[in-house]
């Protein structure tokens, strides 16, 4: 079989927090839907309308406290009582009071009577400011990195640290109450941390006041962050060294966290959203002799990104964590020599979506679209190349919702001789290029955090796919 090179030029083409434990006693299909929470018939109620803002600076060392009113509805305010620090095996915290010349922050004055409040907890006096009942939000703490939501059940003794305390766990709901918040905020791209998986990655960012890092900062537009990649994979065994395959190219992104609440339901939450969105974009190259795949494809992760940002509800600070695994997918025969480049644009946006009487509906949406592409295939087979993200965002260290964002190329290649007793022979080709993606994931038991009803089971996403044909073409020789 002679050895057929196919080029292919490809033209442009078309306080607390947001927790992730939402719960339903029935399972729902995947939905595509790209609304946030299901609006339900409005009733009367003096719910308070809460702005959902990037916490400011001093929000990681204080917390908000809402006080015990009979059946846990008293309205969060903010407070300068810190979490000294947090024992996740015992749940005992120490609250160190304020810093000297700081007041205590006021309690609400739903018609407590003196000294005691209405579900005969004991008020907070000046040397235990904090009581039983009491629902204490904190940013990120020693002993609690991922925040600390929590009721306090005892009150101990006072140390020079401060007053120590017992807590149990309590969802989203008692530190909110029967208020309403929504909105989203940008992830600060200098706060990710970012773990190089293998060499040849490199992280530039841009933030929106302007700042710049790395050597593609200043490319950036701003609120992106940017990883960069080259490096080798596999190669098929049998291929010379000048087939050495390789990949590079680079991922930017520009994550929004998206929370939204409605806790003007009574006895819980009428409706509620915990989410991720952003902009996507990335541009990649595979070239060399891949090594064939077996069993499942072959993923590489490249980069582990971690962000913990503190988003502010009201006077409550939530701590939402947010985990992304960068990676290269290769699918090959073994068989093809590459040289493939692929530009992909476009965005994604999943989550979960509660609704009384409906309970959690998983939210994936994506759109997507490649520009010029360049593909050399050398012989016949087949590869298919993705260059994607995993995606895990919760609430105080609970995961609620996951995803798998990849986008990819597929090519095939089809060479077939023959000869005839005249001694003629003759080479028939065909390939097809596509560009596509895929978008799957899942809702976790954590998203009864909001206060909703537990999840029986995970919830999947359901899988996005969407593939389009590139080129195709055939030729005979």
């Amino acid at each position: 079989m002679r050895k057929l090179a196919i080029r292919v030029l490809l033209p442009g083409l078309a306080t607390l927090a947001l927790t992730a434990t939402g719960c339903s006693s029935t399972g729902h299909p995947a939905s595509t839907d790209a609304a946030s929470p299901v609006p339900v018939s409005p009733v009367a109620d003096d719910s308070r309308h809460l702005d959902v803002t990037p916490a400011p600076q001093d929000a990681v060392s204080t917390a908000a406290v809402t006080r015990a009113e009979g059946a846990g509805k008293g309205a969060p305010v903010k407070s300068s009582l810190k979490v000294a620090s947090y024992d996740p095996a015992t749940r005992r915290a120490v609250i160190a009071p304020p810093p000297k010349g700081d007041s205590p922050a006021p309690s609400p004055s739903r018609d407590r009577a003196p000294g005691r409040s209405p579900d005969h907890s004991p008020a907070p006096s000046p040397d235990k400011p904090v009581a039983v009942g009491d629902v204490i939000a904190s940013a990120p703490a020693p002993g609690a990195p991922d925040g600390l939501l929590a009721k306090v059940t005892e009150v101990g003794r006072q140390t020079d640290r401060g007053t120590e305390v017992t807590t149990a766990a309590t969802p989203l709901s008692s530190a909110l109450g029967d208020d309403k918040a929504d909105g989203k905020v940008p992830v600060d791209p200098a706060a990710v941390a970012v773990e190089p998986l293998m060499k040849g990655v490199t992280l530039s960012w841009a933030k929106s006041q302007g700042a710049r890092f790395g050597p593609e900062g200043a490319k950036l537009p701003l609120g992106n962050l940017r990883l960069d990649l080259n490096a080798p994979i596999d190669t098929a065994p049998d291929a010379p060294v000048s087939a050495g395959a390789s990949v590079s190219g680079f991922v930017q992104l520009a994550p929004t966290v998206e929370f939204a609440y409605d806790g003007s339901g009574g006895s819980g939450p009428r409706s509620a959203f915990l989410g991720m969105s952003g902009d996507w974009s990335s541009q990649w190259s595979l070239k060399g002799h891949a090594a064939a795949s077996t069993g499942a494809p072959k993923r590489i992760p490249f980069a582990k990104l971690h962000s913990s940002p503190v988003i502010q509800v009201g006077p409550v600070p939530v701590v939402v964590n947010l985990d992304l695994t960068c990676y290269v997918q290769v699918e090959a025969d073994g068989r093809v020599s590459l040289d493939v480049r692929q530009d992909v644009k476009g965005d994604f946006r999943v989550g979960g979506s509660y609704a009384t009487g409906k309970g959690w509906t998983p939210v994936s949406t994506s759109n997507v679209h490649s520009s010029p592409v360049k593909a050399e295939v050398s012989a016949a087979g087949r590869v298919k190349g993705a260059l994607g993200a995993e995606a895990a965002v919760g609430l105080y260290g609970a995961v609620g919702v996951s995803a798998d964002f990849a986008p990819y190329l597929r090519g095939e290649a089809d060479v077939k001789a023959s000869a005839s007793t005249d001694g003629k022979t003759a080479v028939n080709a065909a390939w097809a290029l596509y560009g596509g993606f895929d978008l799957s994931g899942q809702l976790h038991l954590q998203l009864s955090l909001f206060g909703t009803p537990v999840l029986e089971r995970r919830i999947p996403l359901g899988t996005l796919n969407r593939e389009w044909p590139l080129t195709a073409g055939k030729s005979a020789r």
